[in-house]
């Protein structure tokens, strides 16, 4: 059994060395792969055609097929990134687990380190409830603010999105968990997902959507969920491009590849594409596999290779040789509870704090008026990544706790008590959810409260539940402050109520960027038909008569603040941005050598300083531009990062390296990545619009 104190130890080693944030592997599976092949191979001589058949079709909707006689378990698989999602009416083996902020909330903290340890927690409990299979972490890439799954995922940056997807996927394997990357690839839009078409040009795969799997690959992920939707004509769940060449060929992965749920329609096609395991199972390969067979279409070879993936990755694993529940881990939930309350701290993100409206001391006078939809309801993402949590604690019971009398609710209040209050809490945001997309603005009602709300009283601080950016143009000159809070998990409340009342000061960073106007993203025009219509419910989603619609991905490597940046098109908060009750300062850069050799490194050092009053956490940003490459580059691109507690006052020199793979690009000609002599410039600051030192050095 792996040591319940490794992770520890293993996040102590990585605090302790010099902080350069890079996804690198660090799991070994208990059994070598050579020797799961063999065992595998042995099983599978074992087994009849039919058998293989079913071993590569899932079973009661979440499991792999048992064999009994052959030794062969059945295996338990549950949904998702943010804590595991409960299915009671398929397993009754976990009777509650913890609701962690939304990934899109992890990203927010820029802290691998502590995203590590969430997914530690999650893969206990997977082992408390015997779940042999995480299906998570999500990371399709947040390509444009309406898609309804963009909670599940890490933000717009390859980089960012990366680094936090290496340390997710270490913390679940080291709890002997098996973590499913998901979804390959090109799933960023829930509208008519099943019936809609990503058009992505080798480039921009390659260097935008592949890298977080890549990263989830290095660190040893041993499962991959294919797509419901095309990628260039053709679903991604069905096809050799995908899961042969792009998945298995470019990646290197070698492990299993499952379907979504209900992704794939025919049986042919899957079998020849490079898939293993079609879920939940209960359609095409079950029923077409041995005719295909007989008719010489397939091979029972290609029916052997998908089997005996399954039966490797498990038996690799160690699923076969131990327990897959162990009682112990219920013991942690109070350990996960910590956690998740910390990712909330730093998840949270001060956009707006005019004339320093926040914080709003205990201590202090007048009425603070509590109003709004998640005063008293917990925000949550919905569909497979709904997590429903324990002990969950309100907003209302957060800040009652917080300011006792002072603080008064009113579910509709008046004008004339919105007036009087000495400061309003507004509570907005949506209800993000699988299957479908939403639309960039508030809901009519939430927007209309928010204006009215934010004209009659200066002194409003907005705070915005949701998974992905909304549009706040009409009323956030209006607020005072500003926080978004994503979908802060259970206890996510009370880190709220902690910021607000100065015991945390805010250190979270935007993943995305936030723009004015849906006009102004990459996304708009893209993702819908002309004139098609916003829709709710999983009926539309499960319409398989829809004509099948192209989602091009026109900006190609140009995603997120890099769009913004080329179009020179001022969003209303930028990529990175985040305010602290303290300010910060940089200084000192320094640069060595000047020349990064083929074999080579550059370091760059540069002095961060805490100038306020109280203390705080800065996240330093890196950014770095190649104006001579012979493609088209974005002007900036993350390429590392720091959080940097200082006290008042203190100050502490920032090192990162770059090294140059973090300059290559993919060439379409060779199909291979290059790199390209020349000026590299260098940008420093506290977000992607706020550099405050440049610098640079020669690539060769």
């Amino acid at each position: 059994m792996i040591s319940p104190h490794h992770t520890l130890l293993a996040l102590c080693l990585f605090l302790a060395g010099a902080f350069v944030v890079r996804a690198e592997p660090s799991f070994k599976t208990p059994v070598s792969y050579a020797e799961a092949d063999r065992r595998a191979g042995e099983l599978l001589a074992k087994m009849t055609v039919l058998q293989k058949i079913e071993m590569i079709s899932g079973h009661h909707s979440f499991y792999t097929k048992a064999f009994p006689e052959l030794g062969i378990p059945a295996f338990y698989m549950s949904d998702a990134t943010a804590g595991v999602h409960i299915r009671p009416n398929v397993s009754g083996s976990l009777g509650k687990s913890t609701s962690f902020p939304a990934p899109i909330g992890m990203a927010a903290t820029w802290d691998p380190a502590l995203i590590q340890q969430v997914a530690q927690s999650i893969g206990e409990e997977c082992r408390a409830g015997g779940i042999a299979f995480l299906l998570g972490p999500g990371m399709n890439m947040y390509r444009q603010s309406q898609d309804g799954r963009s909670f599940e995922f890490f933000g717009e940056d390859p980089y960012l999105c990366a680094n936090m997807i290496g340390h997710y996927v270490t913390g679940v394997l080291e709890t002997g968990t098996i973590p499913t990357l998901k979804h390959f690839i090109g799933n960023e839009s829930d509208w008519h997902r099943r019936t809609s078409d990503s058009v992505i040009d080798e480039r921009t795969l390659h260097e935008v959507y592949m890298v977080p799997f890549k990263a989830g690959i290095d660190a040893g992920a041993m499962a991959v969920m294919t797509a419901y939707n095309q990628v260039n004509g053709e679903w991604a769940g069905q096809s050799h491009t995908v899961i042969h060449q792009l998945l298995r060929k470019d990646l290197g992965y070698k492990w299993l590849v499952m379907t979504d749920w209900w992704s794939v329609w025919d049986a042919e096609k899957i079998i020849k594409s490079g898939q293993d395991l079609e879920m939940p199972g209960d359609k095409f390969l079950k029923a077409d596999a041995y005719r295909l067979l007989k008719e010489g279409k397939v091979t029972e070879a290609q029916i052997d290779g998908m089997a005996r993936s399954v039966l490797r990755t498990c038996i690799a694993m160690g699923l076969y040789d131990r327990p897959v529940k162990d009682s112990f881990y219920l013991e942690r939930y109070p350990e996960h509870a910590a956690t998740a309350l910390q990712t909330a701290r730093e998840a949270i993100v001060l956009l707006k704090n005019r004339d320093h409206l926040l914080p709003l001391r205990k201590e202090g006078a007048g009425t603070i008026l509590l109003t709004g939809t998640f005063a008293t309801e917990m925000a949550r993402g919905g569909g497979s990544a709904q997590v429903e949590g324990y002990d969950n604690i309100t907003l209302l019971d957060a800040l009652k706790s917080a300011y006792g009398k002072r603080l008064e609710y009113v579910e509709s209040p008046t004008d004339a008590q919105i007036r009087s209050a000495g400061v309003v809490l507004l509570s907005t945001g949506t209800r993000d959810t699988e299957g479908a997309d939403r639309p960039f603005a508030l809901p009519d009602p939430e927007e209309k409260e928010a204006l009215r709300v934010t004209s009659l009283n200066p002194h409003t601080v907005v705070i915005v539940n949701s998974g992905g950016g909304v549009k706040m143009t009409d009323w956030n000159d209006q607020a005072g402050a500003v926080v978004y809070a994503w979908y802060p998990g259970q206890n996510g409340n009370r880190a709220l109520a902690e910021i607000f009342t100065g015991e945390v000061n805010p250190s979270g960073k935007l993943p995305i960027t936030i723009e004015r106007s849906f006009h102004d993203s990459p996304g708009y025009g893209t993702t819908m038909p002309p004139g098609a219509q916003f829709y709710t419910g999983w009926g539309p989603d499960n319409d398989m008569s829809q004509p099948i619609h192209k989602v091009e991905y026109k900006e190609g490597v140009f995603i997120g603040y890099r769009w913004y940046q080329e179009k020179d098109i001022k969003p209303l908060y930028a990529f990175g941005h985040g305010l602290s009750y303290t300010n910060f300062a940089y200084s000192d850069l320094r640069v060595a050598p000047g020349l990064l050799r083929p074999d080579g490194q550059v370091t760059v050092q540069f002095t961060v300083r805490n100038t306020g009053k109280v203390e705080g956490t800065e996240v330093a940003e890196l950014y770095v531009g190649q104006p001579q490459c012979p493609v088209p580059m974005p002007k900036m691109e993350l390429k590392g990062f720091s959080r940097v507690d200082l006290k008042p006052g203190e100050s502490r020199v920032v090192s990162l390296r770059l090294n140059p793979g973090d300059f290559a690009y993919w060439d379409v000609a060779t199909h291979a990545w290059k790199t390209a002599s020349g000026e590299v410039r260098l940008y420093v600051g506290g977000a992607s619009d706020q550099i405050a030192l440049r610098g640079g050095f020669a690539l060769k």
